[in-house]
């Protein structure tokens, strides 16, 4: 009679990672706390580093931002000393989250995000019909529509003009344009650099290198400042346009090495075989190559997003306000004075949510991605 194979004498996988549970198995808390907190030493010495480290900073901060802080009130008078100032949020919201953005003209703020939100759900949605289709309306038709109607001008809207932008609407309109842009323009680089045209992959290279050697600040000067200098006479180009602009293109340098990482990734015999099936070139690209690609470069695109939507603070350097620079803009108010840190502190959090949130949704594609591997 033979022995047990090594299969057999193999320990579950559960049993190998203490965050893995068998399915069915019950969860023991304490269990958990032993193995991932106190399993060793070190691990001891270090969760009680942690927590000594925690001891000292959060009940502070609990009291200045929560037990002593003050909320009510419309003026400076009602903050109390000793905690966090509140009010001042309350009071400058409006202009933190949209600028100078005229109230009763806000209801398009919505509208636009209504548009764009139903363009993204179904594209973000799994096993959704036509994704495709979706993904052309959230990159195209959409994007026209709300310019229609944050900018106005048309069909009896007043015109809003763009120095009224501002807040964390023009962050999250920043960002938009610049991924609904940059993404494919990266995919058009990093298939062009992998031309065997050399004329196609010596302009690809060149474009590519000259945008990801020149820093974004510098990109962002030259856009409000060279560019005019540029234009015909009596032409002129409004300074959000040429600073989106500016960001698509340095953003689609870096969307295409991105995207080329996960084109080197699918084997050449796929390429091949679909080639023997009869397809096109561009068949093949857009049916079998690219789905591949932009799957396992995922969590490169998430985070460059992520980082493009914090780059979006720069552009107050050309003179454009966004949350940042409506935290600044409210500082100077001479009703509201010293509360800086409450403003700051506003825009971290409003910053690490938004980020936090796209960084959440690239680990739930990532998962899904795997399971259905």
């Amino acid at each position: 009679m033979s022995g047990p194979s090594a299969l057999e004498l193999r320990p579950p996988v559960g049993a190998l990672l203490p965050w893995r549970r068998e399915p069915g198995a019950p969860w023991v808390p304490g269990e958990w706390v032993r193995r991932n907190l106190f399993g060793s030493l070190f691990d001891t010495l270090l969760t009680l580093a942690v927590l000594g480290v925690l001891a000292l900073i959060v009940p502070p901060l609990v009291r200045w931002g929560v037990t002593n802080a003050t909320i009510s009130g419309t003026t400076r008078a009602a903050c109390g000393p000793d905690g966090a100032c509140w009010t001042f949020i309350r009071m400058r919201l409006p202009t933190l989250l949209f600028g100078h953005y005229p109230a009763e003209e806000r209801w398009r703020l919505a509208a636009a995000f209504a548009v764009v939100g139903g363009c993204a759900i179904p594209v973000l949605r799994e096993h959704t019909r036509h994704r495709g289709l979706w993904l052309l309306a959230l990159l195209t038709a959409a994007p026209a529509v709300a310019g229609v109607l944050l900018v106005g001008g048309v069909l009896g809207l007043p015109f809003v003009d763009t120095s009224a932008w501002g807040g964390l609407m023009l962050d999250v309109v920043i960002s938009f344009v610049t991924v609904a842009g940059s993404l494919p323009l990266g995919v058009l680089l990093a298939l062009g650099r992998r031309s065997e045209l050399l004329v196609v992959r010596s302009l690809s290279v060149g474009f590519i290198e000259l945008w990801r050697g020149v820093p974004l600040l510098t990109v962002l000067f030259m856009s409000a400042v060279m560019v005019p200098l540029f234009l015909p006479g009596g032409v002129s180009l409004d300074r959000l346009v040429r600073a989106m602009v500016a960001l698509v293109l340095f953003n689609g340098a870096y969307m295409a090495e991105v995207v080329r990482g996960g084109l080197q990734g699918i084997q050449a015999g796929q390429e091949e075989a679909a080639y023997s099936l009869g397809l096109h070139w561009r068949q093949v690209q857009v049916h079998v190559v690219l789905p591949q690609a932009l799957r396992l470069v995922m969590p490169g695109i998430i985070n460059t997003v992520v980082d493009l939507f914090k780059d979006t603070t720069l552009v107050t350097i050309i003179g454009l306000s966004d949350l940042l620079g409506a935290v600044s803009l409210a500082l100077k108010d001479p009703a509201w004075p010293g509360f800086a840190t409450e403003g700051y502190v506003f825009s971290a959090v409003v910053f690490f949510v938004c980020c936090f949130a796209m960084s959440a949704y690239g680990r739930s594609f990532e998962r899904r991605a795997r399971d259905a591997r």
